[in-house]
């Protein structure tokens, strides 16, 4: 890799993740106590997240951003990917629905709530084309109804209820064949790019240092390929101390499924986002950030659901607790009333942002 491409903050984020990756191999091998190993890991994790956001964000300078999107979202779930299969093989389906659940709403709260909060202070209203943010928020809507006819069914004690694994099945092919459907229409409906007439103007910059040149294509996709590869070893050392080193740190499985696994895994590299935001970049703001939270909902759950009778003990379905449920459905009639009208504000961030701690709160007990 040559060092010319790197800005400083590259350089440290890279180095951070070698340095996590490598503390973390170092405790698992030396059998250190399940807390260290788990804090370690989940570091680890988190830095190799940040690595792929990074590789993702330099794609991003060369397409356009539903093409970002969809690949921030695709590749950026791998981490969460990796640690559903190990929580699954362990048996932790408590951990891995409320880590679904989790993610979707980090990304889609938190991370969007801090996303619209910078960029609002910074630079004040901003606008994007709405089109296919509406369409993301009807189908988050519909994966709400994905798991609300199965919970409801199995904790009304219809007649489905005793069939929920194959219900959850069917619905789970439903899910990615809406999934499918949907990935070339995003494509074909990019949306346009905010003119730069109407960005805001700021003052003239000291002058800096000459930026590094702008990552190659085929670097980008070498980082990507190796932040993907280290992120499944990360996943693996930190689901296996998760059940030891939660009961130690006195936190309950879902707490830790919803908060700690899904920031961990999946949150940190849509910190992307975020930049864009700062740099007045709306519709690549809405399109990195909301395409993850679609994508765990309409690709990762229903794999996981589908691979679940091979990898673990246990069948995941789509039965989930009910508050869980509930707590994605209004973060997704939220999300839709908020970027209806194609503007932000940065009140609306602090918005999303409280209820994402409203909603953590009321899972701290379990």
């Amino acid at each position: 890799m040559k060092i010319e491409y790197l800005e400083s903050r590259q350089r440290l984020i890279l180095g951070g993740a070698v340095a996590l990756s490598a503390a973390a191999g170092l405790a698992t091998a030396a059998g250190a106590g399940p807390v260290a190993r788990f804090v370690l890991a989940g570091l680890a994790l988190a830095g190799t997240a940040a690595v792929v956001g990074e590789a993702i964000e330099a794609v991003g300078e060369r397409v356009g951003p539903s093409l970002t999107g969809l690949l921030q979202s695709t590749l950026g779930n791998l981490p969460e990917l990796f640690v559903g299969i190990f929580a699954l093989h362990q048996g932790l389906t408590s951990v891995v629905q409320a880590a679904l659940i989790g993610s979707v709403l980090g990304n889609s709260l938190l991370v969007l709530g801090l996303a619209f909060l910078v960029g609002g202070l910074r630079h004040g209203t901003q606008r994007f084309e709405p089109e296919l943010p509406r369409l993301i928020s009807s189908l988050l809507l519909l994966v709400v109804a994905a798991m609300l006819v199965p919970t409801l069914a199995a904790h009304l004690g219809s007649p489905a209820a005793k069939h929920s694994t194959a219900l959850s099945d069917g619905l789970a092919a439903i899910l990615l064949f809406v999934y499918l459907a949907s990935v070339p229409y995003f494509l074909a409906h990019s949306p346009r790019l905010t003119p730069p007439s109407t960005l805001p103007t700021e003052p003239p910059a000291p002058a800096q240092a000459p930026k590094p040149e702008a990552w190659p294509l085929k670097l980008s996709l070498v980082i990507l390929a190796a932040g993907s590869a280290a992120a499944a070893g990360a996943a693996e050392w930190f689901v296996g101390p998760l059940q030891a080193a939660t009961t130690s740190l006195g936190l309950s499985q879902t707490f830790t499924g919803l908060v700690v696994v899904a920031v961990a895994s999946n949150a940190v590299e849509n910190a992307v986002g975020v930049r864009f935001a700062l740099r007045a970049k709306p519709e690549y703001v809405i399109a990195t950030i909301l395409n993850s939270p679609l994508q765990v909902a309409l690709l990762l759950t229903p794999v996981l659901v589908l691979l679940s009778g091979v990898v673990g003990p246990s069948h995941l379905t789509l039965v989930f607790p009910p508050l869980l449920v509930v707590a994605l459905a209004v973060a997704a009639l939220v999300v839709t009333v908020i970027i209806y009208d194609g503007e932000y504000t940065w009140i609306e961030g602090v918005a999303l942002i409280s209820l994402y701690a409203i909603v953590a709160a009321a899972f701290w007990w379990g």
